[in-house]
């Protein structure tokens, strides 16, 4: 099975349609190659962002922010840690679990992917959040 060729215009306009169709608001497909991003805007327009990887690396390392992995209900905080310990800021390792996603009766952990200092929780908890909304702001530790 070959993969889906996201340099063709015909596909771009076929997935832009198809968003448009079912009511969807965005796509964002990433792999090691690139990534392509279809946000469906307000009217029959669409903006579409395709990106490659080969980008250099910038030599200050900016702050990170902790997005959502699919749509569900967020629940900052760990419950093994005493509400004292969830206070921000606070340093955090990359495999700290920050809170979860509930999807129906599945609990869905969220890392913080790196280490750092978590500054800001960027979403209400128990608030409805999609696919790659803002959760939490990691800085870099000096």
């Amino acid at each position: 099975m070959s993969g889906i060729d996201f340099s063709d215009p015909a596909t771009i306009a076929f997935l832009t349609d198809a968003l448009t169709a079912a009511g969807v608001s965005g796509l964002e497909i990433s792999r090691p190659g690139g990534q392509l991003r279809i946000v469906i805007a307000t009217g029959n327009e669409a903006r579409i962002d395709v990106s490659a990887t080969s980008q250099p690396a910038p030599t200050a390392q900016p702050v990170v922010i902790v997005r959502a992995p699919m749509a569900g209900h967020f629940y900052p905080g760990s419950p093994l840690r005493s509400a004292a310990a969830d206070r921000l800021p606070r340093t955090v390792p990359a495999a700290d679990i920050l809170g979860f996603l509930r999807v129906g009766p599945v609990l869905l952990p969220l890392c913080a992917g790196r280490a750092g200092i978590l500054t800001k929780q960027l979403a209400e908890p128990d608030a409805l959040v999609g696919f790659g909304d803002p959760l939490f702001e990691i800085e870099p530790q000096s």
